[in-house]
């Protein structure tokens, strides 16, 4: 039996659910072509709804609630770890050739939500020294390789990073339930 999903197991996914991922694709027609123009514009419209009308995607369920100010925190606080981090990962590469330990860290994340979980991925990757592995989808659980780790404390101060990246991003993009149970 085929795991494929048949036009008739399509469920109808309304403009308003789609109208972020409408936008993104726009903005991305936009910046490949380096031009806003009304042409670009026309056809970054005609691209995105023909792309959604030919290829399958699940609707992306968004909270309906963003905060501005918090997301601009959110994006300053990774800007400023990505370069802390570049400094502290060249000097890892350009210092001694002592070995240096690196981890694979399980976090296991409190949202539900596909759109945090996304989000909170990226993030962790963004920042040098530490990408993300794998993601369990299905139990919010991201695997991160972590350098510079060699104890346990180091273990949970990694974990913690990432779990303060994810309530950072839930208090500016995540729904209300979610932000309260990991509300500080």
């Amino acid at each position: 039996m085929s795991d494929a999903i048949t036009p008739a197991a399509r469920t109808r996914i309304s403009v308003r659910q789609q109208l972020p991922l409408l936008v993104a694709l726009v903005v991305l027609w936009m910046l490949l072509w380096g031009s806003i123009s009304p042409l670009t514009i026309v056809t970054g419209i005609v691209v995105a709804l023909a792309v959604t009308r030919a290829f399958y995607l699940p609707a992306v369920e968004l909270s309906g609630r963003f905060h501005p100010y918090w997301f601009a925190v959110f994006v300053g606080r990774v800007l400023a770890e990505m370069a802390v981090a570049s400094f502290q990962v060249a000097l890892l590469a350009i210092g001694p050739r002592a070995r240096h330990r690196s981890a694979l860290v399980k976090v296991d994340l409190t949202t539900r939500s596909d759109f945090i979980l996304t989000g909170t991925a990226l993030a962790v990757s963004l920042v040098p020294g530490s990408i993300v592995i794998e993601v369990d989808r299905a139990s919010t659980v991201l695997y991160v390789h972590a350098l510079g780790v060699s104890t346990e404390a180091e273990v949970e101060k990694a974990r913690a990073h990432v779990l303060g990246l994810e309530r950072d991003l839930l208090r500016a993009w995540g729904s209300r339930a979610e932000w309260e149970a990991v509300r500080p």
